[in-house]
């Protein structure tokens, strides 16, 4: 293992991969279950969007560091990034981070980070800054008839809600709202969804959205990054076609983040990867701790997922050679393990009936970010890949790291 990739793990216990491998098993022997093989895209043969560079701006922050200067680095790349001129004072600010588990950073967004943003919200004149998302049916269960489980009390156990609140925001999970608190709306470009999205009625009340995901490996999408984290949006309607009809997974995700809501008041993209999930996700797997983590933003999420993934990348290349070809994240083991655990996901959210007849989800390598189906369908939906331009936000990117993310960015 490099130097520079000082790693911890974090692995399933015995019962709880038990549980899981029971209930795939059970999927795999249903009829007209297709597991998928893994595949690859090449992506660099698109051409590039029209317009000026695309600007990713990022700070290094050492390894063993204090809080504050995770703050300092997150204060410093927001503000490096934009000039916050869309905020007028008095402005309600929804801040989006990533909550599927009671798990604690990288599993879910970094509480440091979301106090951090707040903070600088606050300052920036915002009269209301609103920390909201909604779980996962692993820890949540939403129909119109009842609700199990709290993305709240998952917000107090990661840390979130503590940090969101010490700095002044509210705390929401877009649950309490119930079910009628959910809007429609239809992507702006694609098919592949069969109609209407839910969002929560919370998005209408805010004036502008910051989202906050984390860097991280996802057993079932291949990545969670920015674009994947539209998902804690939805209502679990919508997560249910999502997971059933999974045949366009990918493409569901891009074509998901250019809903007019959304496209109309997003307005930065910013993660803390001073910690990177390498393996498995999202929850548990292999905990890459670089010697120089990163803290990166920009105003175009897609832009955003390019250097999010070169990380990701990065880190996986530095994984102990025992974990990179763990059962889990082997390619010859684990499309079928992918396929099943959908399948089990589809249950949850809508019965065995749909379970029997959801579509085969594919599993995705990671070996560069060329070869990522969701970048490459969110390229197609803006006529190709951005001009990226990475900014060091002050001079805290050592050469080496600088180096190693252009080379994973770069085009063949």
């Amino acid at each position: 293992m490099s130097r520079e990739f000082g790693s911890r793990s974090e692995h399933l216990t015995r019962r709880q991969f038990g549980v899981l491998a029971a209930g795939s098993a059970a999927s795999l022997a249903l009829p007209g279950c297709a597991c998928v093989p893994g595949r690859t895209t090449d992506l660099t043969h698109l051409p590039y969007a029209p317009g000026d560079a695309t600007p990713v701006v990022a700070a290094g922050v050492a390894r063993g560091s204090p809080a504050e200067a995770t703050e300092r680095a997150v204060r410093t790349v927001a503000e490096a990034t934009t000039d916050f001129a869309w905020l007028s004072r008095g402005d309600t600010v929804l801040l989006k981070p990533v909550c599927n588990s009671g798990h604690t950073y990288p599993s879910t967004t970094d509480p440091v980070a979301v106090r951090a943003m707040v903070g600088l919200l606050r300052e920036k004149g915002a009269g209301r800054v609103i920390v909201a998302d909604m779980s996962g049916v692993q820890f949540l269960r939403f129909s119109p008839d009842e609700t199990s489980g709290s993305t709240h009390a998952l917000l107090q156990e990661n840390g979130i809600a503590a940090a969101a609140r010490d700095a002044g925001a509210e705390v929401h999970a877009f649950e309490e709202a119930g079910w009628d608190g959910f809007f429609a709306e239809e992507p702006r470009v694609g098919d592949h969804w069969r109609g209407a999205l839910m969002l929560p009625s919370v998005l209408r009340e805010a004036d502008h959205v910051i989202l906050m995901p984390r860097c991280a490996r996802h057993l079932l999408a291949g990545t969670t990054l920015g674009l994947k984290a539209a998902v804690g949006w939805w209502r679990h309607d919508t997560r249910l076609e999502y997971h059933r009809d999974a045949a366009d997974f990918a493409a569901k995700t891009a074509d998901a983040n250019t809903l007019p809501t959304l496209e109309a008041k997003q307005r930065l993209v910013l993660t803390s990867a001073t910690k990177v999930l390498t393996t498995l996700g999202p929850d548990q797997g292999w905990v890459s701790e670089p010697e120089t983590g990163l803290i990166f933003a920009s105003t175009d999420v897609v832009a955003h997922d390019m250097l999010s993934l070169a990380w990701l990348v990065e880190n996986r290349a530095h994984m102990p050679q025992d974990e990179r070809e763990g059962v889990l994240d082997d390619p010859h083991t684990s499309a079928f393990f992918v396929n099943a655990v959908n399948r089990v996901v589809v249950r949850m959210l809508g019965g065995f009936g749909a379970m029997l007849s959801a579509q085969g989800l594919a599993r995705f390598d990671l070996d560069s970010i060329w070869d990522e189906p969701v970048l490459h369908r969110a390229f197609q939906t803006r006529s190709g890949v951005p001009r990226l331009e990475l900014a060091d936000a002050d001079g805290s990117l050592p050469a080496p790291l600088r180096a190693a993310l252009d080379q994973r960015m770069a085009r063949a």
